[in-house]
């Protein structure tokens, strides 16, 4: 019998050491060997989190260090875990969706030269997300929120030769740099004023300074632990893609479509919302900070969905899917149902991976084509992949029996009960961005798998479903992307995470039918078959009507495809007015004051001062003589004077 301590270390050390293997000894062990050590590790990794789910269940929890990194005076920099139902269920997730992402990229990546190298960084990539679920204390937790942004940069631009992969990765860099810095300065305040970054700590000593204030601004005083909560926020807002953060996560797709799964399902960009339910004794007692949340996740949720609408390439209708679904997430936190966020997270985990590594398979079969408008009757060619594919897109919309209605419907009515500030507005976001959602969902199965085929001939005679080792992931997650979400009695109105988080979410179980006929009666249910049957008339009745009403809409319409602006303000403002600076800088500083004062300035001060000395050194007698006679006449004078 192996010693739980031990599999807490196995849990995140095992894909490390996949990693390692695959990175530093590929080309010795091969492709074969490089998936086949990556695969075994975050299976075991797998196998110890779901043993460590089950002890935990069993009411054992671990909080300890496990290495003490620095110590200075009272305060201990330490790597540790903390063991707890919420890190047990994040593990399992995590793993689960790692290990089929890894078995899928062996037929998705299968010619790339790059296959052992993107391996070793799948795998460490796992490694990063563990430890940041893992952690217990600020400092493994900024570890790990550094490291699964630091590999995401490398997998972004895995295919480095592309220019668009550079720009997309070195933008998901730059705009995460932006919110970190935000986290690490709440992590900076934790640490001045608590004296400790010990969550168990922390949290203890919270309420005594719920009432301290510290001035932002010369003579105006915020509360302390809205700054911090705010701070924190703030980082989230980049891992997680809330807006205004959110520019980096559709450009991302420029990556292999196994890293948009991992990256936009279960992991990196999930890891914003894990931190703000691990930080909710914080939060609970700064009300400004979770309307902050709240308002700002509202915002994700809606708009982020009208843009689904209007994209055409495959991978980027699903990743404005993941950015209005975080949206949903973050409005849970901020509405203090941190259950039902959580339980949001691990159902689109599923239903998402599905829908990126189902996009995957369509991409596969059509050569790399990723533009829906040269898809079209795939169904008939790839069964398998257009069911999981549906499953996704059912449980997406949020269509009971699916897992994506009941974690959906469970943050619509938190909120609609909620009394933060802007939670009116947050309700009405999310019922109008559950129209979208069916909306642009079904738009992306229709368009891509139903009606006449839009590709090339010689293409469509290719045509055939993917092989086993993408089709068999496919279905294992399709399979909890229909019955996670039938656990909402335990996780959302049952007491499944104990103390892990703090437990806010008080609307009343009328069992798993009772909740299902419940649905049915309310608007989010109508409002989501609204927007599916609307897609069906668009793309399947009257495909002409698309275009039409693009025209129709003009500007609004120009506006929201072209994602609001965003990219191009920044671009114009950060980008632009950089360059700006340097240009300043180096006309200014460098060519005027260094070169031109400085370098140039010196020498041509020391010519100036030669040319004037040797005015006085030409070597003639009588020049001399006069010269010491003028000096004579001053001293003269200058004596007398005296």
């Amino acid at each position: 019998m192996i010693p739980m301590k031990i599999l807490y270390l196995i849990v995140p050390l095992a894909p490390l050491a996949g990693a390692i293997v695959a990175g530093l000894f590929g080309r010795a062990i091969g492709r074969k060997g490089a998936h086949r050590v990556t695969i075994l590790s975050v299976l075991v990794s797998f196998i110890a989190s779901c043993v460590i789910f089950a002890d935990v269940l069993h009411g054992n929890v671990f909080n300890g260090g496990v290495y003490t990194w620095l110590t200075s005076g009272a305060t201990r920099l330490e790597v540790g875990f903390l063991i707890d139902r919420l890190s047990a269920l994040m593990m399992v997730v995590v793993t689960f969706v790692s290990l089929m992402v890894h078995v899928y990229t062996i037929g998705y990546m299968a010619d790339d030269p790059g296959y052992e190298r993107f391996f070793s960084y799948i795998s460490l990539f796992t490694f990063s997300m563990l430890m940041l679920v893992m952690s217990n204390n600020f400092l493994q937790l900024f570890f790990g929120w550094e490291a699964v942004g630091l590999v995401s940069y490398l997998l972004i631009g895995f295919w480095y030769t592309r220019p668009s992969a550079i720009y997309a990765n070195l933008k998901a860099f730059i705009v995460n740099r932006v919110g970190d810095f935000g986290f690490i300065l709440g992590v900076a305040l934790v640490l001045a004023h608590f004296g400790t970054l010990d969550y168990g700590a922390v949290f203890t000593q919270a309420p005594s300074f719920a009432r301290e204030t510290v001035e932002v601004l010369p003579g105006h005083g915020w509360l302390l632990l809205s700054v911090i909560c705010i701070c924190l926020f703030v980082g989230a807002m980049g891992k997680s893609a809330q807006f205004p953060l959110h520019v980096w996560l559709p450009d991302s797709m420029e990556g292999p479509t196994p890293i948009s799964a991992l990256i936009h399902a279960a992991t990196m960009v999930t890891a914003g919302i894990f931190m703000v339910a691990r930080m909710s004794p914080l939060y609970e007692l700064s009300q400004t900070a979770l309307s902050v949340v709240l308002v700002i996740g509202a915002i994700t949720a809606l708009f982020m969905a009208m843009v689904a609408v209007t994209q055409y390439d495959i991978k980027r209708v699903v990743a404005y899917s993941t950015l209005s679904q975080l949206g949903y997430m973050t409005v849970a936190l901020g509405a203090s149902a941190y259950s039902a966020g959580i339980f949001h997270l691990m159902t689109h985990a599923f239903f998402k991976a599905v829908l990126f590594l189902g996009a995957g398979s369509v991409i596969i079969a059509l050569h790399h084509e990723q533009d829906m408008r040269r898809m079209g009757g795939l169904r008939r060619y790839m069964p398998v992949t257009y069911l999981t594919v549906l499953i996704g897109a059912l449980a997406n919309a949020g269509l009971p029996p699916f897992a994506g209605y009941f974690s959906k419907d469970a943050i619509i009515e938190a909120v609609h009960g909620s009394a933060t500030p802007g939670a009116g507005f947050a309700y009405w976001a999310l019922l109008i961005g559950v129209f979208f959602g069916g909306l642009y969902t079904f738009r992306m199965v229709f368009y891509a798998f139903h009606g006449q085929p839009r590709m090339d001939e010689h293409t469509r005679k290719g045509l055939r479903e993917s092989p086993w080792v993408v089709t068999v992931p496919l279905v294992l997650l399709a399979i909890p992307s229909v019955a996670s979400g039938w656990w909402i009695g335990t996780f959302v109105f049952g007491d499944y995470f104990g103390s892990s988080i703090t437990q806010k979410f008080h609307e009343e179980y009328h069992g798993l039918w009772g909740t299902m006929l419940h649905g049915l009666a309310g608007a989010p249910f109508w409002l989501a078959l609204a927007g599916a049957a609307l897609a069906a008339y668009l793309y399947l009745v009257r495909t002409d009507l698309p275009k039409k009403i693009a025209v129709a809409l003009g500007p609004l319409y120009a506006i929201v495809e072209r994602k609001y602006g965003f990219d191009e303000l920044y671009s114009w403002l950060f980008a632009g007015g950089a360059r700006l600076l340097g240009r300043g800088l180096w006309r200014g500083g460098d060519q005027g004051i260094i070169d031109g004062l400085v370098v140039n300035g010196s020498a041509r001060l020391v010519g100036w001062v030669s040319s004037v000395a040797r005015l006085f050194q030409t070597g003639l007698i009588y020049q001399y003589a006069f010269v010491m006679l003028i000096g004579v006449v001053f001293m003269t004078y200058w004596f007398l004077r005296t």
